[in-house]
């Protein structure tokens, strides 16, 4: 199964089939389904890898400070598998890796004083967060502060009149003086998010 990773990591889901990893891994097609019945069994134990990677919440801390760790943990582990972002939420047999971490986040914000219901809600949104911001960051046409900074000297500005975007003209020298950094969004919108969810601990 780590191999599958690998090959999804490189190539994409698209370009992962049982012939394709039997070739990887030196052997026969059919071999394959002495382990696994099909590719959404495949697919299956390949999210229950990504799981077990992310950090679970520790039991050791306040609710906040756990699941800020927990999604911080998340958005890495999405960042070296960025084909499983969509995957995540998609399989209906979980493996142990995921039922462990579901468990884990559900007890966290219980012993908080989330009811069942704010439980639910509050994963939901957090969840919603972590996965629109890995996707979107994984698309995102730089990687690095640098990058940004340049493209936006060298790509964004030339097709910005001044005239006609004075705003996004602004915007963009103020930011690239700065020396933004994309990147630093995914603390700020986390954080209020989880100050957001703070007052609703012990409502219905």
């Amino acid at each position: 199964m780590v191999e599958a990773v690998r090959l999804a990591d490189r190539e994409g889901v698209d370009g992962l089939s049982m012939r394709r990893l039997a070739g990887e891994l030196g052997a026969g097609a059919m071999s394959l389904y002495y382990y696994v019945a099909n590719k959404e069994e495949l697919l299956d134990a390949m999210i229950d890898i990504v799981f077990g990677e992310i950090e679970l919440p520790p039991a050791d801390t306040g609710w906040q400070s756990a699941m800020r760790r927990r999604a911080v943990s998340a958005r890495q582990v999405l960042a070296r598998h960025p084909w499983a972002i969509g995957l995540m939420e998609s399989r209906t047999s979980p493996g142990p890796a995921n039922l462990r971490h579901r468990e884990a986040v559900t007890a966290c914000l219980r012993r908080a004083g989330f009811s069942v219901v704010m439980a639910t809600h509050a994963n939901w949104l957090l969840d919603s967060y972590v996965y629109g911001f890995a996707l979107q960051e994984a698309n995102l046409p730089f990687d690095t502060a640098d990058q940004l900074a340049g493209m936006t000297e060298d790509v964004f500005l030339p097709q910005l009149s001044p005239d006609e975007f004075p705003y996004l003209n602004e915007s963009a020298a103020t930011l690239a003086a700065a020396g933004y950094d994309p990147a630093q969004e995914f603390f700020f919108g986390l954080d209020l998010v989880l100050a957001a969810l703070e007052p609703l601990r012990g409502s219905a």
